[in-house]
């Protein structure tokens, strides 16, 4: 009996990303590529995620809200990440229990997301009754700022890395220091959570970036990981 996933494709580069690694990074290029010539921002008001009390809140949004990008730089990053450690888990859970995961930690991150921002949405609500200047914008800005990306998702999958393979080693672009997966995730979430508390205290360091949301997807990557293997259901097996 062995432990990995194979699907059996042989041939050039994309054949030999797994299924459902590769489609995710395509159906993101997909819809980045068509928000470009979307000049009227129809995809943005329909499938970001804006929070429940915005007027351009559906239901839906977040699911395709994870497909959306930032940017170009923004695309390049999270497909990257994906690419190299959304194919070490694919290979090893095979594409459906991949697929579960990726959605659930984006589904998480989102969660913890609306979470945060239904805490400061009660702040600036009580600062607007005691006559706060300030406290109509911020609410005007948290209702009408959209959020986009599949980082949460990116974030999980590096913590499920991680989990899976604690001792290998990662190394920084810049600076070029060199951790254990295991402590370079922990630093990861150390900055995101520091980060994620001066943003929402008003300092900024970033404020465009959905620090808690990242926390999310690293959170709920952690549990189902730490579920699964419990249940010793972590691996695919094959016969």
């Amino acid at each position: 009996m062995s432990y990995y996933y194979d699907d059996g494709r042989r041939g050039g580069f994309l054949s030999n990303i797994p299924v459902a690694t590769r489609n995710l990074i395509l159906i993101n290029a997909f819809i980045w590529l068509f928000t470009l010539v979307d000049k009227n921002n129809w995809m943005i008001a329909n499938f970001a995620l804006f929070y429940p009390d915005s007027p351009f809140f559906h239901w839906w949004q977040p699911v395709p809200h994870m497909f959306m990008q930032g940017g170009f730089g923004h695309l390049v990053f999270d497909m990257y990440t994906l690419f190299i450690f959304g194919c070490v888990l694919e290979r090893i859970w095979g594409p459906k229990k991949f697929l579960v995961f990726y959605f659930a930690t984006g589904l998480g991150a989102a969660a913890l997301h609306l979470g945060v921002e239904w805490i400061e949405s009660l702040v600036y609500t009580s600062q607007l009754a005691a006559g706060s200047t300030t406290a109509a914008a911020a609410l005007h800005a948290l209702n009408y700022t959209p959020t986009v990306g599949a980082s949460g998702a990116i974030y999980g999958v590096l913590v499920g890395y991680a989990m899976l393979f604690p001792a290998s080693q990662m190394t920084l672009i810049f600076p070029p220091i060199t951790f254990s997966a295991k402590w370079f995730v922990i630093i990861f979430a150390v900055i995101e959570l520091m980060t994620g508390v001066f943003s929402v205290t008003g300092v900024s360091f970033g404020s465009a970036i959905a620090h808690f949301a990242h926390l999310g997807g690293m959170l709920f990557g952690w549990l189902i990981v730490r579920y699964w293997k419990k249940k010793n259901q972590m691996y695919q097996y094959h016969d």
